[in-house]
């Protein structure tokens, strides 16, 4: 594997660093800026709605420039917004600098999928994408928790500043590492915009914004919720997000494996068990040991859908799918989105920090019952369309020519 892709996966493992530290850090910002917590959780749905919009938009613009230049591009956005966040004065210099930040995401994990594949062999391609996408699972496992440790001993503005440097190490590696690869030519939009007209696209992103929104519900107050209900410290959620990585790189795995040959059984178990383990969290987050065990499956369980959901799309939008790719990383972050601000609002209405997981609960069962949906059309239309072959007439034979 060529060492241009490090440069890829230091750069996905600081993407994936600020998008999920924020979460073990709420209270700390919350704090300084004189805020609540459900206030704060807009620093979370800020930067999943700009991975929304920043998705389809740098994606578009990435049609312009160099593959490589576009990927320096990116990262420079990533620095700049992380720098601003780090030395916001107020909250909502904060929350744009999230939001600045967040524009990269989307385009630097399409853009950067199809540079890993290109670096290497055809019969290497999965490996190079599997290799660049591992920074994500690592920030999981080693950055988000090592973030919230440096947040919650010296100061949260820190933890941005790391992150950012982080950015600077990869935009770095890119330029140094990556080779030039052409601007990509023939690109439609049109064409591409095309896919959004398939009701399978459609409801499979759906499916994403429901089934992942499900995992964040819980999991952007899971530091109120650990330390005010489950009697942890501050310092143990530390440990807590390890696990929740543990579970995410399990459930990836496992998500990847089965994906291909058991893709809508694979969907039906693992949103359907979310759902019931999001249900259970309102009871197990009254003990440490339970709670622990329930974080591990919400990772397992939510990371477990991203694999099939995400070759669900490619599939359906199999002649278009560059655009409707990264529009689905953008529907992840709208599930973010959405379960972040519904669960700010259950707070707020005084149902207690364990109200989270049952929106949590919904969303999922939301999603599990799209896919459903999804599944008997699907089966509707294969029927419908092997009636039509059968009852298509035989042409007639042409006669033979006569002498």
């Amino acid at each position: 594997m060529p060492l241009a892709l490090l440069a890829l996966a230091i750069g996905a493992f600081g993407i994936g660093t600020t998008e999920f530290v924020i979460m073990g850090l709420l209270p700390e910002v919350a704090a300084d800026f004189q805020v609540s917590i459900p206030t704060a959780g807009f620093l979370v749905t800020g930067y999943a709605l700009g991975v929304v919009l920043g998705a389809p938009l740098m994606t578009v613009l990435g049609t312009r420039v160099s593959r490589k230049r576009m990927l320096m591009i990116l990262m420079g956005l990533f620095i700049i917004g992380n720098v601003v966040s780090a030395t916001a004065p107020v909250f909502g210099v904060m929350l744009a600098g999230r939001v600045i930040a967040s524009l990269a995401h989307g385009a630097f994990f399409g853009i950067g999928s199809v540079v890993a594949a290109g670096l290497v062999a055809p019969q290497k391609k999965a490996g190079a994408i599997a290799m660049m996408f591992t920074g994500l699972t690592v920030a999981n496992v080693v950055g988000v928790p090592l973030g919230t440790y440096i947040g919650q001993n010296a100061g949260w503005r820190s933890t941005f500043f790391v992150v950012a440097a982080l950015g600077v190490i990869g935009l770095l590696g890119v330029a140094k590492l990556v080779p030039e690869q052409p601007r990509p030519e023939g690109v439609r939009i049109r064409h591409e915009l095309a896919a959004f007209r398939n009701v399978q696209v459609l409801l499979a992103m759906a499916m994403t914004v429901l089934g992942f929104g499900g995992v964040f519900a819980a999991i952007t107050y899971i530091t109120p919720m650990m330390t005010e209900i489950a009697g942890y410290s501050a310092s143990s959620v530390t440990w807590l997000l390890v696990l929740f990585g543990l579970g995410m790189v399990g459930g990836n795995l496992l998500g990847g494996k089965f994906a291909d040959r058991h893709l809508m059984p694979l969907l039906y178990v693992s949103l359907g068990s979310l759902a019931v383990v999001l249900s259970l969290f309102t009871l197990t987050a009254h003990n440490k040991i339970a709670a622990a065990v329930t974080i591990v499956l919400i990772g397992g369980l939510g990371f477990a859908t991203v694999p099939p959901l995400q070759k669900r799309v490619l599939d359906q939008a199999a002649g278009a799918p560059t655009l409707a790719s990264a529009v689905n990383i953008g529907a992840f972050n709208l599930g973010n989105a959405l379960s972040a601000w519904i669960g700010g609002i259950v707070i707020a209405a005084g149902l207690g920090y364990t109200a989270p997981n049952w929106v949590g609960a919904a969303l999922a069962a939301s999603a599990l019952v799209l896919a459903v949906v999804s599944s008997t059309l699907e089966r509707r239309t294969a029927t419908r369309g092997r009636l039509v072959a059968a009852h298509v007439p035989e042409p007639a034979p042409v006669p033979a020519a006569r002498h």
